[in-house]
């Protein structure tokens, strides 16, 4: 697969609907990628959240049409101001 021709679409697609759910001590945030993604540009995405946003992955789901469901988690912090998603 190339991701050649998506025009941004991966920061558009994380964005979309994504929203933190906090559940004792983890906030947990859903993500999802286009199928024209490839793994390569998935991988540098989601390495770009843990290096700098604290993320880490919890849970991906690959669905046949090449969708990517995602689920990053970190450690709940209140008091304590991390950057989001980057956009």
């Amino acid at each position: 697969m190339s991701d050649e021709g998506n025009n941004g679409s991966v920061n558009e697609d994380l964005l979309a609907g994504s929203s933190v759910v906090h559940d004792g001590d983890w906030e947990y945030r859903p993500l999802r990628l286009p199928p024209g993604i490839s793994r390569k540009t998935a991988m540098t995405q989601l390495a770009l959240h843990a290096e700098f946003s604290g993320w880490e992955l919890a849970r991906v789901l690959l669905f046949s049409d090449g969708t990517r469901k995602i689920w990053l988690r970190r450690r709940y912090r209140p008091n304590q101001m991390l950057p989001g998603i980057i956009a």
